[in-house]
């Protein structure tokens, strides 16, 4: 039997498995099976908790210095993924918990580098680290770089960003609504990333509030995704033309985040996180 926690933050969840001596491999079969909502535990990814310095990622065993605890993150589906910024603030809410890391503010190592994690007063924030347009020239020159047809939809323009994992961001006409869009199955994207993609789908709501729909690689649609929140605010900030560092609140089904765009084009996020359940599952 295999010691679980399950968490969520904004409704994105997560099943979190300790691993604090690295003997545990987990295989794409058995994450699929723990997150399986039907025969599983169920939850759009799994996290393995395990010490930074005993990771067979070389790259990853160079940030044990300043981060202690490594997010060994899995998509639902059992393939790697670089990291995931609600999933950070769960994994910190657990090592809170579990007298792992203390406040008011500690560093996690993940595959896209090591991440500063603090404690607010309604959860957690943190430094995702640094972003970029994917292909800037034609970002600025046209406003966009891919094209993406969800589902029964018309193709729309749609600008890449690179959080660490890659996503794309699409502003919907005024005559869409978030809540006619069918995301059961990955929109089509053009050109199609070699390795998938991300894909938010934007509404404004006023002056630095949007609302947001995802559909992520590897999973599906979500209740949330914070490193395609953090994307969406700040496709949103280029499009307006003023890129500032005002925080922008963003929208999504499982509740509300803040992006605060940081010097050095960086980027945070914050919002909730939540431990909800404890116990044993049969690997």
């Amino acid at each position: 039997m295999t010691r679980f926690t399950k968490g969520h933050g904004t409704e994105n969840d997560f099943v979190l498995v300790p691993d604090l001596d690295g003997t545990l491999e987990l295989t794409p079969a058995q994450v699929q099976r723990i997150a399986d909502r039907r025969a599983g535990i169920g939850g759009d990814g799994v996290i393995r908790v395990m010490p930074t310095a005993l990771s067979t990622d070389e790259g990853v065993r160079a940030l044990a210095p300043t981060a202690e605890w490594f997010m060994d993150y899995r998509n639902a589906d059992g393939s790697l993924a670089q990291m995931c910024g609600n999933g950070t603030r769960v994994f910190a809410a657990y090592l809170m918990r579990e007298g792992l890391a203390s406040g008011p503010d500690f560093t996690i190592a993940t595959r896209a580098g090591a991440k500063t994690v603090r404690v607010t007063d309604d959860g957690y924030a943190v430094d995702l680290g640094p972003w970029r347009l994917v292909d800037e020239a034609a970002a600025r020159r046209d406003g966009f770089d891919a094209m993406v047809r969800p589902r029964h939809g018309k193709p729309v323009p749609a600008l890449s960003l690179d959080l660490g994992n890659p996503h794309a961001v699409v502003m919907l006409p005024e005559e869409v609504g978030l809540d006619a869009l069918d995301l059961t199955s990955a929109p089509e994207v053009h050109p199609e990333p070699a390795n998938g993609v991300n894909v938010e789908f934007v509404h404004p709501l006023g002056p630095g509030h949007i609302a947001m729909r995802v559909h992520e690689r590897g999973v599906g649609e979500t209740r949330s995704c914070g490193t395609g929140a953090a994307a969406a605010a700040l496709a949103t900030r280029f499009w307006s033309g003023v890129e500032d560092d005002t925080p922008w609140l963003v929208d999504v089904p499982g509740g509300r985040l803040r992006v605060t765009p940081l010097p050095g084009q960086r980027v945070e996020l914050a919002g909730p996180a939540e431990l909800v359940a404890d116990g044993d599952f049969p690997l």
